[in-house]
């Protein structure tokens, strides 16, 4: 479950819960026409975080092409994965409003990168939202 700027601004809400999956698993059956791309400014490097989503009703989107991990918008699912949520992202973007009550581990950016890459978040790393992209 992410909390970051992005995630929040693309499902609306206090966060954004995605589901991981490997591309050997997945096949789009119809309607990869109808998928469009935005691509938002970069934050820190290449390449932008581009979001997907339908041209006609809106909703969030797995990408058009896939790569060998992506994730899929677990509110797009309409029966259950069989997963629950295993984590919150990036909580250090988490809005006052919000609150976070369960029991789920929470890891901000330098600790979700620690985790990702075993190794400290380049020192000279300034923490950025989307918000900050044009004082970048």
């Amino acid at each position: 479950m992410c909390h970051c700027n992005r995630c929040r601004k693309k499902s609306g809400s206090s966060n954004l819960s995605m589901v991981g999956v490997v591309a050997e698993d997945y096949q789009l059956l119809c309607g990869k026409e109808q998928i469009c791309a935005y691509s938002a400014p970069i934050l820190y490097a290449a390449p932008a975080y581009t979001s997907y989503f339908c041209k006609t009703c809106g909703s969030p989107t797995p990408p058009d092409v896939v790569s060998d991990f992506f994730e899929i918008p677990a509110g797009l699912l309409d029966d259950s994965p069989g997963i629950k949520p295993d984590r919150h992202i990036f909580t250090e973007f988490t809005p006052e409003w919000d609150e976070i009550s369960d029991e789920l581990p929470q890891y901000t950016l330098k600790q979700l990168y620690r985790l990702r890459h075993g190794k400290d978040l380049p020192p000279e790393t300034k923490i950025k939202s989307h918000y900050d992209v044009d004082n970048a």
